[in-house]
């Protein structure tokens, strides 16, 4: 029998872009109509221009590069990015359907090993990360929902990124990342699903707990 493991990095990811793609983490609308003014949360691109920004000026500060300053470092990234990222939302969609067979208590699990997950993946990357630039193409929005294009900007390179928001009534929230035509929510959906059709719901919270256990592990040798 064939054991399916969760890929650290998203095995779908077009692998010229897993150092950029960081950004889109740290930092299933396919279509949108004209765009709607939004009472209470501001533009999308507003609220995601002011995390990017955060985000970039933690990477680029000199203080914070010193090897004292990591654990640091990493705690401001981790606080800019908690305050932007939705989650929970993250979680359901990724899970999918056995989503709703789970108790609070269940969810709240998910969502903590999740967030780990997702974190602490890309954590080393994004200090690695220069700051070379973001440019800020369009937004597009849908009731209480919006997609806010960027492109990440490296020497020659562009990366298409994308960033999908929900509405919380005073802000928006991001619920998932496309990086270069791949969403992330949807990559991570396709190995939950292997291994809970090879396995079992309990079988994929442990490798969640084992990976959260092993990248938490590394980051404090």
């Amino acid at each position: 029998m064939v054991t399916n493991t969760i890929s650290l990095q998203g095995k779908s990811l077009p692998a010229r872009i897993g150092r950029l793609a960081v950004v889109g983490i740290m930092g299933a609308c396919l279509s949108f109509g004209i765009g709607f003014p939004q009472a209470f949360a501001g533009p999308p691109t507003d609220s995601m221009k002011g995390t990017i920004d955060e985000v970039l000026r933690i990477i680029r500060d000199k203080e914070l590069k010193q090897a004292a300053k990591a654990e640091e470092r990493r705690s401001l990234l981790e606080k800019v990015v908690a305050e932007r990222f939705d989650y929970q939302e993250m979680s359901r969609r990724a899970l999918g359907a056995p989503w709703n067979q789970l108790s609070d208590k269940e969810k709240q699990e998910f969502v903590s090993l999740f967030q780990t997950l997702l974190t602490n993946s890309y954590a080393e990357k994004v200090e690695s990360y220069s700051g070379e630039g973001v440019q800020y193409l369009n937004e597009r929005t849908e009731k209480d929902y919006a997609e806010v294009r960027t492109k990440i900007l490296s020497g020659k390179t562009e990366i298409p990124l994308d960033y999908r928001l929900i509405n919380h009534g005073t802000d928006w929230r991001v619920y998932d990342v496309v990086v270069d035509g791949v969403s992330l929510v949807n990559n991570y959906r396709g190995q939950f699903t292997k291994i809970l059709r090879s396995s079992s719901y309990p079988d994929l919270v442990d490798q969640l707990r084992k990976k959260s256990d092993k990248q938490i592990g590394r980051a404090h040798v």
